[in-house]
């Protein structure tokens, strides 16, 4: 005879995940077995410190309140449809959270016994449990949930995507000393059998020296043999760490235009060299691998051509997503071939101009400035060029618009949009020498009103693309030093991170565009990427760090300055990158920059773990309240 009931919790469940992703015989099994309970309004399903239950629960009507203690404020909202009290299976520990009915509720008790041989086997349901455990609890990207959680998925073992293997390297080091001359260094090399020998003072690699230094500077009697190695070696020699990519190994040989890489023990001059690599070591594979489009970017004589390469990037990216690689390492490839995009477009008008009149940098801004403009969204970019004497200062500022005009011109064809604000070097308030950028600068910096707050912003988040490193160092030296001598500017700077709304509201929902092109959307630059990104900036100013420019690097780096803040800022870290890519599949899926969100195409589960990104932004924002004092924020 049927049981009608259990059909009926059974037909109710399958419209929830995890439930879901079970065939229908199971869930009728396991909803044989399943209580039913009714709670009253404010009644309490579990306490703080209270042994675990038998059961974890699913709410059917009604709404159930987690809350840190009975004081504290309200931490999550439980509806229709929602799991909680799932510790017991997740984690052999006494309740953390106490659990109040909001309103008459009325729930299914799900034995745990009868569940977890299905969470084992499934790995789906396993999966899905383990993001809604961590969607429950204060911290979602803490150690013990980390790696389990929306966004930072392990690569497989078996991934597709071969290039992204770990590189294999010579770890036989042919070396000489600064003193060995050419004839010898030569002599060396032939014994060796080798293309390239690292010059070694102290057990540290000062410089290299290959076959082309050795045909380039001695055979063509540009200096005699018996020349020091120290005065022939190319200096610094570049290093990397061991634990390279088949991708990451081939952009650096790219990037920096040179067919060997000395590899040390952290990466940097500072340790003893461990191994070579060549371009014979690396074998570039067919198809949208990066290294290939780095290659053809660079190739590349027209506009039209970086056009048609950045669909491949594109198509790179969404492979990239569905293997799930984890997003420092896509954001990094990426950001490199989209910069690659920008510098020849920049190195195409150069070659249809005169030769600039002073040394310039091309600065891009923003979220490219970051380094995470995944998609292709508009422009933000600037020109900072040398001083000129005054006399010469108007032909200077009509030369650099008209190459930057030409820029912006190239980069809106390959597709990237014009700023709407028109935040773009061929605006003259946007391409300037160096003594008015600092000028500007420091008007924002002293005359903190809302725009100047809002400039403020955008100018701490720039990285150079094109052009001289030695403007950007003066440039930034200045800034944070001038930052130093204005302490106030903390303050409004906090004030503007303050501003950005919560991403739910009160009873857990989202809270929506309430007019406009995108009403009832959900923003998910505005109300969950920018309160992180501007409370990671105005936190690693504060430590006066200006190298580091990306967000989830930022937090990681304050993870190490603030230890007794680790937990949070790696927190913070993950978060942004899962809140990153989030924004980046809905914007591959809907051809758009994936900024507004329609909610009712998401599943349950996507809501789920969008949701539990957002924990982290109100503990993040008070610690700068407190520790700039700005108490009085709203």
């Amino acid at each position: 005879m049927k049981n009608t009931i259990s059909h009926r919790v059974a037909d109710f469940l399958k419209n929830f995940p995890p439930f879901s992703f079970l065939n229908q015989r199971d869930l009728e099994i396991i909803s044989e077995q399943i209580s039913i309970i009714y709670k009253e309004k404010d009644s309490v399903v579990f306490a703080v410190n209270e042994d675990t239950h038998d059961s974890f629960y699913v709410v059917h009507k009604g709404a159930v309140a987690l809350k840190a203690d009975q004081q504290s404020e309200i931490l999550d909202m439980c509806d229709e449809g929602d799991i909680f009290g799932l510790r017991p299976l997740i984690a052999n520990e006494n309740y953390k959270m106490e659990a109040r009915a909001y309103e008459e509720t009325i729930l299914y008790a799900i034995p745990i016994n009868i569940f977890k041989p299905y969470a084992l086997e499934n790995k789906a349901v396993g999966n899905f449990l383990i993001q809604c455990f961590a969607s429950n609890t204060l911290n979602p990207f803490s150690n013990s949930h980390r790696g389990k959680l929306y966004g930072e998925e392990s690569i497989e073992a078996d991934t597709k995507l071969l290039d992204l293997q770990d590189v294999k390297y010579s770890k036989k080091i042919i070396s000489c000393s600064p003193s060995n001359r050419a004839k010898e260094v030569a002599e060396i090399m032939i014994a060796k059998n080798v293309g390239a020998i690292v010059v070694v003072e102290d057990y540290l690699p000062i410089g290299i020296i290959t076959d082309k230094d050795l045909r380039n500077k001695i055979v063509t009697g540009q200096f005699p043999i018996t020349t020091p190695a120290s005065e022939i070696m190319t200096s610094p020699v570049i290093t990397y760490p061991t634990k390279m990519t088949i991708t990451q190994a081939q952009i650096a040989m790219m990037k920096s235009d040179i067919s060997h890489l000395c590899l040390t023990v952290d990466g940097t001059t500072n340790t003893k060299a461990v191994g070579m690599l060549t371009k014979h070591d690396v074998m570039v594979s067919i198809g949208n691998n990066p290294a290939v489009l780095l290659s053809a970017i660079k190739r590349a004589k027209k506009f039209k051509k970086i056009k048609l390469i950045r669909s491949n990037i594109t198509h790179l990216l969404q492979g990239y997503l569905d293997q799930n690689i984890p997003m420092t390492l896509i954001s990094k490839i990426i950001s490199e071939l989209n910069d690659a995009c920008t510098k020849q477009v920049i190195a195409i008008v150069l070659k249809k101009m005169d030769t600039p009149p002073v040394k310039f940098s091309w600065l891009a801004m923003g979220s490219q400035g970051r380094s995470e403009q995944l998609l292709q969204t508009d422009q933000d970019n600037a020109i900072v060029y040398e001083d000129v004497p005054a006399e010469k200062e108007a032909d200077a500022k009509k030369y650099f618009l008209e190459m930057a005009s030409k820029i912006n011109k190239g980069l809106f064809e390959i597709g990237y949009e014009y700023c709407p604000a028109e935040m773009m070097a061929s605006n003259p308030n946007w391409c300037l020498s160096l003594s008015e950028c600092k000028d500007k600068v420091h008007h924002w910096i002293t005359n903190t009103g809302k725009n100047e707050v809002l400039l403020s912003f955008i100018f701490f988040d720039y990285s150079l693309v094109y052009g001289e490193k030695e403007i950007v160092d003066s440039l930034s030296d200045y800034i944070f030093e001038d930052v130093k001598a204005n302490p106030s500017l903390y303050l409004h700077l906090v004030s503007g991170a303050l501003q950005s709304q919560s991403p739910t509201g009160f009873f857990r929902e989202f809270l929506l565009e309430p007019d406009g092109a995108h009403k009832d959307f959900f923003n998910i630059k505005n109300r969950a990427l920018m309160p992180l990104a501007d409370a990671a900036r105005v936190l690693i100013l504060s430590h006066s760090v200006k190298s580091i420019s990306n967000t989830a690097e930022r937090f990681e780096k304050l993870a190490e300055l603030e230890p007794q803040n680790s937990e949070l800022y790696l927190a913070c870290a993950y978060s942004y990158k899962a809140l990153l890519k989030f924004r980046t599949k809905q914007g591959l899926l809907h051809n758009d920059s994936g900024q507004y969100i329609a909610l009712d195409r998401l599943s349950k589960a996507e809501k789920i773990k969008l949701k539990s990104t957002f924990k982290t932004i109100k503990e993040l924002q008070e610690i700068i309240r407190v520790r700039f004092n700005a108490s009085n924020i709203l």
